[in-house]
């Protein structure tokens, strides 16, 4: 199956916005107070997790060697991040309730 060259150029356009949206994670982890560094250490996380799903679609599009697997590691490890930011939300909604 033969993949159109413009699918590459979207790929690519989605790593470097990801990677251009690391900059304001970064600002927010030199900040003061520690929840919003917590916050901003799960933002990188996710960042991360991000730039391997995307970095993984780009390098199966574009090389001739399955580099497919780095999806699913990007897909795990956004899985694990959003479970902590799933469960930090709960907490802090049960402490406000009570």
């Amino acid at each position: 199956m033969d993949i159109p060259g413009w699918s590459v150029w979207i790929a690519l356009g989605l790593v470097v916005l990801q990677a251009l949206g690391l900059v304001p994670v970064v600002r927010r982890l030199r900040g003061s107070d520690s929840a919003v560094r917590f916050k901003a250490r799960l933002d990188l996380l996710d960042v991360v997790g991000s730039l391997l799903l995307f970095g993984g679609m780009l390098l199966s599009l574009a090389v001739a060697e399955s580099w497919f697997w780095l999806t699913f590691a990007g897909l795990g490890f956004m899985a694990c991040v959003y479970a902590v930011k799933g469960v930090h939300w709960l907490r802090t909604r049960r402490r406000q309730a009570a």
